[in-house]
């Protein structure tokens, strides 16, 4: 039997009404997150947005923070604050120790 082949999670494979099945929304609140900078989707050589499951997890993850009370501003905060921490983590991780 052969291995199964590893996914990219960031191959763009869902389109808007699949992706927004699969996080339980709507594809409008998709569009809307999308005007708003939450998420990237790519796009099809003919235009159609394409959701990865990098997409989706981002996408999940906007919806925990909604239904914790947060508008779509406060998301975006909270969505840039946690790459600003992941980046300083990552910076420290790599520094030699005692510098």
């Amino acid at each position: 039997m052969a291995p199964e082949p590893t996914r990219d999670p960031t191959r763009a494979v869902y389109a808007i009404s699949v992706a927004a099945e699969l996080v339980g929304s709507v594809p409008q609140s998709l569009r809307l997150y999308e005007s708003r900078g939450l998420v990237t989707p790519a796009r099809s050589e003919g235009g159609t947005r394409r959701y990865s499951e990098d997409d989706l997890s981002r996408l999940r993850e906007i919806g925990e923070l909604l239904t914790a009370g947060l508008n779509l501003a406060g998301i975006e905060m909270v969505l840039e604050l946690r790459v600003a921490n992941e980046l300083l983590r990552r910076r420290l991780e790599a520094e030699p120790p005692g510098e």
